[in-house]
């Protein structure tokens, strides 16, 4: 009996492992990027971080009945990597920040759908244009977080966005998940 409770214990701990939840009060470290190096053709480049969202629906055929929507930042464990030999807490930092970038944009998700969907119906008609208008947002605002900060060698560009996230992730404290 101890051995199956033990197995059952490992085998969870690694079904969870391969995605994390943001939550305010967990950093990523290292040992979160699993998968194996992937310079993506620019040797330069120290790490890589995948996160972004999942969200769940229940909903009804009834156009006038409740939805509840629930959306979570993760960081998928299994794809995102590390270069050993490059790696250290400067660029751990900047790792973060791509995490809390997506958390920054599943607030944003979270108070639209919170604003505009009431119902089923409301869902059916609006929730693939919020969906497409935070997407496209969430990536360019990687896109450019990369390009400004240089991928966090321009150190000036670093901390200015580390102090604009944070202060939106404040700003936008209300829709932290719970």
């Amino acid at each position: 009996m101890k051995l199956t409770f033990v197995f059952c214990l490992l085998a969870a701990n690694v079904v969870s492992g391969q995605k994390m939840i943001w939550k305010e009060e967990q950093k990523l470290v290292w040992d979160n990027f699993k998968s194996p190096v992937n310079r993506r053709n620019n040797p330069d480049v120290a790490a890589y971080t995948n996160c972004g969202w999942e969200y769940s629906v229940v909903k009804s055929s009834n156009p006038k009945s409740p939805v509840k929507i629930e959306i979570k930042t993760i960081f998928n464990e299994d794809k995102s990597w590390k270069d050993v030999k490059k790696i250290n807490d400067y660029i751990l930092l900047h790792e973060q920040k791509h995490f809390d970038i997506a958390e920054l944009f599943v607030r944003k998700f979270r108070k639209s759908v919170a604003e505009k969907i009431r119902n089923s119906g409301d869902y059916n008609r609006l929730f693939k244009s919020i969906y497409n208008t935070i997407s496209i947002g969430y990536k360019s605002f990687q896109m450019a977080y990369d390009k400004d900060t240089r991928h966090g060698m321009d150190e000036v560009k670093q901390a200015e966005y580390n102090a604009a996230i944070s202060q939106e992730l404040e700003n936008l404290k209300s829709y932290q998940a719970l």
